[in-house]
């Protein structure tokens, strides 16, 4: 089979491979990325869609350990527990930060790749954005039939007086904001007589995507000065005594890296009293109010109060009503007659009519005596059940029993382990048991004193005041949080329901039917389905035409909506969204 090839064309195309004159190909050569374009290209990576979607999702999925998994800057506690309870896993789920989770290495290093990818998204864009909000509408096409929304009508005015009144109208702002107009306008004179004005609006929805996400590194920003400002702690408060807002008056106390105790405001609160309503029938609880005094730097004591849900503010602080219970006041004397311990002890609630736990550790007992440690309940209203069992029908403190079991020996205060002030430790104790080998309980109420078994001393019930938990937090960032969260709402509502139109009206002197009158036709384009674009475009004809010239479009003639392949066809470009 033989090829035709005109005559002078002799190239490496044409001419056969075979041929004992071709040249040999030459080894195609890809030009090398280099240094700087693996650092370019792996910046496009970063700042795509794709991309910041993904470590958004990844953020997401690596705050699941958080909930997961106890977090040692809450709850230290928790955290020992579960390394005692898991010897395998634990220790590793440590070595990965598992109990750290927020302030992890891989934790800091998806946040701060996120917050990269969104700032290297939006600048860009916003310039792209800045540009086209200050550029011109594009102008009036030459074919308006092809459009989905279309209208026209006839009028005595002149095509310019028409074209302006057109301007004009599409630059009215909205009822509830007339100084912003809806529209960007031009209008342009076509020649022969001919003028047109030509809308465009929708920049809103590409603001409002811009905004969402600057929104959106503001809190980021916004969380992450919060973590490293913050400061939260609580106490508890016995009624008729006072807490000074200073670390060493916290019963626990944590705070981001980036915090200075002097910082803390010194303001002073008392518990003046505190008052719980339950419900007669159920038992639930009704209402908790703790009436407080409060002094700040500079100011006169104020009485407050704080119920639940409703914090007060002292110090930059948001103090809120935690947890509330008894907190008997007992007086301990050891074997000598000396008091070894005196004040109120809180025992914490353990259901809904508040039988309470606690816990009383004596470790200053006089000569070579063992320190003791006094576990037991504290029943509100204790009623009798059998001879030696005793249990609470309300919350209120109408009948309050201590029951009681002694323990004695070393304490281990002095090991150097923190230790739970409201658990004993009792692999060095013993506990105090009668002639039969069963352990010793001792029942107290208030203004009795018994004798500790063993010869240990003696105890007395001294009276029964309440104790408030108070929390207090302060994140100097909630206020930025907050804006940029409202922000982030209105952004995407804008760059969701704005709608992205053009607008385009020809005013020509009427030839034919028409002659000496100006032939008005009018068409609209939108990004997407748009129910509104036919009504807008229908009012706006209302607004340039008399009332019996406007003509609405044919339902029957076809219209071609297709994107044109000449220049002057209007497109709506399409941004994208992170």
């Amino acid at each position: 089979m033989t090829t035709y090839r005109p005559e002078g064309l002799d190239d490496a195309f044409t001419q056969p491979t075979d041929a004992p004159d071709a040249p040999a190909e030459a080894p195609v050569q890809l030009p090398t990325l280099g240094f700087t374009g693996w650092v370019r290209w792996a910046w496009r990576q970063l700042t795509s869609m794709r991309v910041a979607l993904l470590l958004l999702m990844l953020l997401a999925v690596a705050a699941v350990p958080g909930t997961l998994f106890p977090q040692r800057v809450q709850d230290p506690a928790k955290v020992a527990q579960y390394l005692l309870d898991h010897p395998t896993t634990g220790p590793w789920l440590d070595r990965l930060g598992f109990f750290g989770v927020y302030s992890s290495v891989w934790f800091s290093a998806i946040y701060l790749l996120l917050f990269v990818s969104l700032v290297g998204c939006i600048l860009p864009r916003t310039k792209v954005h800045l540009a086209g909000v200050r550029g011109r509408p594009p102008r009036t096409p030459r074919r308006l039939g092809r459009f989905p929304a279309q209208g026209g009508g006839t009028t005595d005015d002149d095509a310019r007086t028409v074209a302006e009144r057109a301007a004009a109208t599409m630059r009215q702002g909205w009822s509830w904001l007339p100084f912003v107009p809806t529209y960007r306008v031009d209008v342009h004179d076509e020649g022969g007589g001919t003028w047109s004005a030509a809308g465009e609006r929708g920049y809103l929805r590409e603001t409002g995507n811009l905004v969402f996400h600057l929104a959106l590194v503001g809190l980021l920003v916004s969380v992450a000065t919060g973590q490293l400002l913050h400061y939260r702690g609580q106490a508890i408060v016995v009624q008729g005594r006072g807490f000074a807002n200073a670390q060493v008056d916290y019963d626990t106390f944590e705070s981001g890296t980036a915090f200075d105790p002097s910082t803390l405001v010194p303001f002073t609160l008392r518990l003046d009293q505190f008052d719980a309503r339950f419900d007669p029938e159920t038992l639930q609880s009704r209402d908790f109010t703790a009436h407080v005094t409060l002094t700040e730097p500079g100011d006169a004591p104020q009485e407050r109060t704080i119920k639940v849900n409703h914090p007060l503010t002292a110090g930059g602080a948001k103090v809120y009503l935690q947890g509330n219970g008894y907190a008997p006041e007992l007086t301990v004397r050891d074997a000598a007659g000396e008091v070894a311990f005196a004040g109120a002890v809180p025992f914490l609630p353990q259901d809904e009519v508040y039988t309470s736990r606690g816990v009383v550790k004596v470790p200053d007992v006089s000569g070579d005596q063992e320190q003791i440690g006094v576990v037991g309940y504290l029943l509100p209203t204790a009623t009798q059940v059998s001879d030696t069992l005793y249990r609470s029908t309300d919350p209120q403190p109408d009948e309050p029993l201590l029951v009681l079991s002694v323990w004695s020996g070393n304490l281990g205060l002095d090991t150097g382990v923190p230790q739970n002030v409201y658990e004993l430790d009792e692999s060095r104790m013993e506990q105090a048991v009668d002639a039969d080998g069963n352990a010793v309980t001792l029942y107290v109420r208030p203004g009795e004193t018994v004798d500790l078994p063993d010869g240990l001393g003696t105890l007395t019930f001294d009276g029964l005041p309440r104790f408030v938990a108070l929390d207090l937090r302060h994140d100097p960032a909630l206020t930025f949080v907050l804006v940029f969260a409202l922000l982030a709402f209105g952004g995407l509502a804008a760059s969701l329901f704005a709608p992205r139109r053009r607008v385009w009206v020809r005013a020509a002197p009427g030839t034919g039917d028409d002659p000496g009158r100006t032939v008005v036709t009018a068409a609209g384009l939108a990004r997407g389905d748009d129910v509104g674009l036919q009504p807008e475009l229908d009012r706006l004809l209302a607004e340039i035409l008399p009332p019996a010239a406007a003509q609405p479009p044919d339902p029957t003639a076809p219209a071609d909506v297709s994107t044109p392949s000449s220049p002057s066809a209007p497109t709506v470009p399409r941004g994208s969204a992170t």
